[in-house]
């Protein structure tokens, strides 16, 4: 971990950028801005003007986690599918953004964080005189559902583990347990893309889902077959991608962790809620700044 990271960041400059929800298949404009210290990740709906567009990104602003996060504010505005977006916040240390959008959904772009990562790159960071506030585990905290289960357990910097089984030949069982910082999410994580089974569309457009989707932002499987001309980026993409979502998920306690994740056939829900469970359970972790090494840096 160096330095440069024990300080807060925002973006230098503007990140524009449009695309077409996964669900919705609505073209949303977004433009991530410059945010003063401690604002935290922000968004605002620009297209909403007769009451409160403001939806910080929260643990307890999660609301629906069908097949994406989706953020809700008291007046009932909401934004959805944030997490790629906020993994590709995560893994480059922005602590401070507003994310002004002009529709109800974040662009799936490719289905994946690179595109985020790559647009964050153009507009560049900038280092906040303030000292970047971490939530170290200090023992374990796990949510159970069935075979399901996600924890956060004490580490000296950040792990991602994360396993997933499915009956498609496709994919069947996958596991990835990686270090993760900056250049390990760019190099291992920031490109994998999400998935979706070509029996589970129909239904999903029925009650409003998957409207934007296609082989162009996601990774579509029939039976053991992945149909995508071009095929998987990487032989375990999809368990990667499930360590991504983790990573944007986990992002709405609104600092990064020292800890160890583990998530075992995990999903959005499951992630939120042990995201509920650490502002539960303040007595399993503590905010810890590395106020010392700042100075000596300054």
């Amino acid at each position: 971990m160096s330095a440069t990271t024990h300080f807060q960041h925002t973006v230098a400059g503007p990140a524009i950028f449009a695309g077409v929800g996964l669900h919705t298949g609505a073209r949303v404009r977004v433009a991530i801005r410059p945010a003063a210290i401690e604002t935290g990740v922000v968004f605002v709906r620009t297209d909403v003007a007769d009451r409160d567009n403001v939806v910080p990104a929260t643990a307890q602003s999660v609301g629906k986690t069908q097949l994406g996060t989706v953020i809700n504010n008291a007046a009932g505005v909401s934004v959805s599918t944030i997490e790629h977006l906020m993994a590709a916040l995560a893994a480059l240390n922005i602590d401070n953004a507003i994310v002004e959008l002009d529709g109800p959904e974040v662009p799936i772009m490719d289905g994946s964080s690179e595109p985020f990562v790559q647009m964050l790159d153009r507009a560049g960071r900038r280092r906040q005189e303030a000292p970047r506030r971490y939530i170290e585990i200090l023992r374990p905290i796990e949510v159970v559902d069935g075979d399901k289960r996600a924890t956060l357990t004490p580490a000296d910097g950040f792990e991602v583990a994360f396993e997933i089984a499915f009956g498609s030949k496709a994919i069947g069982r996958q596991r990835v347990d990686l270090v993760m910082d900056e250049q390990a999410f760019r190099e291992e994580l920031s490109d994998c893309r999400t998935f979706g089974f070509v029996h589970e569309v129909e239904a999903l457009r029925a009650i409003g889902l998957a409207r934007g989707g296609s082989m162009e932002n996601a990774v579509v499987i029939d039976g053991d077959r992945v149909l995508n001309p071009e095929g998987l980026r990487r032989p375990d993409e999809f368990v990667r991608h499930k360590a991504l979502d983790a990573i944007g998920d986990l992002y709405v306690l609104g600092s990064p962790i020292l800890g160890r994740f583990e998530g075992v056939l995990a999903g959005h829900g499951l992630n939120n809620a042990l995201a509920r469970a650490v502002v539960a359970n303040p007595s399993a972790w503590r905010i810890r700044t590395y106020a010392a090494d700042l100075a000596e840096a300054v």
